[in-house]
């Protein structure tokens, strides 16, 4: 079954961390770019990061830049989302979504790119940051 499935998402205090996982099965992410997205309420989905298939090459949207980290391990076809440094504007439903590397070229038009336009996206995993 081809999908994939976003883990550690939680309730954490403002200033706390999470760490998310995006798991891949069904399928190889080795020649995907894949990105964080994040829908809060009230609030259109947007890109928070994103990151190539293997140059190591990311994205940050401006609101994270310094407190996030993607990374990814092929190996273990997953990729991560280190949250540091949380605040209340950071809850929201993250998702995590692949596009192949022959139809997205640059990490940045990945994280702008419409929903419609991914090859799979999971289901999402609630982040709630308390205040």
């Amino acid at each position: 079954q081809v999908q994939l499935v976003e883990s550690g998402g939680g309730l954490v205090q403002p200033g706390g961390s999470l760490r998310l996982s995006c798991a891949a099965s069904g399928f190889t992410l080795d020649y995907y770019l894949i990105g964080w997205f994040r829908q809060a309420p009230g609030k259109e989905r947007e890109g928070v990061s994103c990151i190539s298939s293997s140059d190591g090459s990311t994205y940050y949207v401006d609101s994270v830049k310094g407190r996030f980290t993607i990374s990814r391990d092929n190996a273990k076809n997953t990729v991560y989302l280190q949250m540091n440094s949380l605040k209340p504007d950071d809850t929201a439903v993250y998702y995590c979504a692949a596009v192949t590397i022959f139809r997205i070229t640059t990490v940045q038009a990945m994280c702008v790119m419409s929903e419609d336009g991914m090859d799979y996206w999971g289901k999402g995993t609630l982040v709630t940051v308390s205040s």
